[in-house]
C-alpha cells in the first residue's frame, strides 16, 4: 500500500485528527523557517482550518470560522493568506471544488495529482513522479513547455463505491 493510500485509509478510520493537524503546522513552521518565509499568525490560523478536517474547505468557510474569533475580516485578507499558503507548498487548491486542501508531504516540492469523489468530494493526494515525468514527456512531443500540473482524476471513493 503506498503512503497516499495508507493515509486515505487512516483518513476514513481510526485517526488521531489532533495529532495530525499538530504535526501538520509543525511542519509549516519548520518549513518557513528554512525557506526564510513569514508564518504570521493569521496565516497559520488559516492552515489549521484547511487541516481542521480531511476535507476540501472553501475561502468563504474558512472566512466564516476566521470572523467567529478573529474579528471583522474580509475575503481578500483569507485569499492572499490562501495564496501565500499555495506558495509555499503547504496546501493545495483542487479547481473543481474551488476549494483548499492541506498537502501530504510539503516539505518536497512535487506536482501531485488528486483522486476527487463525485459523491462525497473526499480528495486523496497522490505524488507519484512517474505521472509527472510522462506528462511533461508528452507534452514536449507537441511542443507544449509545461509550468504547471493540477490533475483532478473524478471518481467514486471505496466508501462510496459500497
Amino acid at each position: 500500500m503506498t503512503a497516499a493510500a495508507t493515509r486515505y485509509a487512516e483518513s476514513i478510520g481510526k485517526h488521531n485528527h489532533r495529532r495530525c493537524v499538530s504535526r501538520a503546522l509543525s511542519a509549516a513552521e519548520r518549513i518557513c523557517s528554512e525557506r526564510k518565509l513569514r508564518l504570521t499568525p493569521l496565516r497559520r490560523r488559516v492552515l489549521e482550518l484547511v487541516w481542521d478536517r480531511h476535507a476540501p474547505v472553501g475561502a468563504y468557510d474558512i472566512l466564516g470560522a476566521l470572523k467567529k474569533g478573529e474579528g471583522a475580516l474580509e475575503p481578500p485578507t483569507v485569499y492572499r493568506a490562501l495564496r501565500f499558503l499555495q506558495d509555499a507548498g503547504l496546501v493545495h487548491r483542487i479547481d473543481s471544488l474551488n476549494a483548499f486542501i492541506g498537502c501530504e508531504s510539503p516539505e518536497n516540492v512535487h506536482t501531485a495529482q488528486f483522486l476527487v469523489c463525485r459523491s462525497c468530494n473526499r480528495v486523496m493526494e497522490l505524488d507519484d513522479p512517474t505521472i509527472s515525468q510522462l506528462l511533461v514527456q508528452k507534452a514536449k512531443v507537441v511542443g507544449f513547455a509545461t509550468d504547471a500540473q493540477d490533475i483532478e482524476i473524478k471518481g467514486l471513493c471505496a466508501t462510496c463505491r459500497t
